[in-house]
């Protein structure tokens, strides 16, 4: 099946400006390897998604999943009982397969609470399941606007990248993922399948 290219004019120079960005600071934020990590503050509140980042940079693979569940559960809070509502119905219906519903309940979402980062990159996840590159594409960049921190986002960016053979850029992308989620697997199998041909090494 070919797809049409959903990368419109100056989109791959954004993209790689994006990441190049983002790349140093993700640097800076992530410990060195074997490094000792002196814990100087008690633990965070759990609704602190800043903190809760640099504890995801410095944990083993068992804290890291707890992070993990504890950033989604912070960051899928739109503040409104009935957006929660919207993004509950969308994401129920991308998960029975029903994308032409998720798209329905979560545009509803998205044109209501245009600031709910979540809301962007669901109605993304469901676009690319109806390949509907383009429209993910473009809904990828809202939620990484308003959220670029989000490590979900960041790897369904490379995952379009890659489809349409960016494979370099793709790289990019799941490295950035890598630098705020040391164990996100599904980006550590994405390195591990693009590193020979692109050149580069893993995290």
């Amino acid at each position: 099946m070919r797809f049409e290219n959903p990368f419109r004019p100056g989109i791959v120079a954004a993209i790689a400006l994006f990441l190049g960005y983002a790349a140093p600071l993700a640097a800076q934020e992530a410990p060195a390897p074997g490094a000792a990590v002196t814990q100087t503050q008690p633990a965070p509140d759990s609704r602190d998604a800043e903190a809760l980042l640099e504890q995801l940079a410095q944990a083993d693979p068992a804290e890291a999943k707890r992070i993990d569940r504890q950033l989604q559960a912070l960051w899928r809070q739109s503040g409104s009982p009935a957006m929660d509502l919207l993004f509950k119905r969308g994401r129920e219906a991308l998960e029975a397969g029903d994308t032409a519903a998720a798209i329905e309940h979560l545009t509803a979402l998205t044109d209501h609470a245009p600031g709910f980062a979540e809301g962007w990159l669901a109605r993304a996840s469901a676009y690319f399941q109806a390949e509907l590159h383009g429209p993910a594409l473009a809904d990828l960049e809202r939620a990484l606007a308003l959220n670029p921190m989000n490590y979900n986002a960041i790897f369904g960016l490379g995952s379009i990248l890659e489809t349409f053979g960016a494979e370099k850029l793709a790289h990019d992308a799941y490295m950035r993922v890598r630098a705020i989620h040391p164990h996100h697997e599904d980006a550590g199998k994405a390195l591990e399948r693009l590193g020979p041909r692109v050149g580069s090494q893993t995290l």
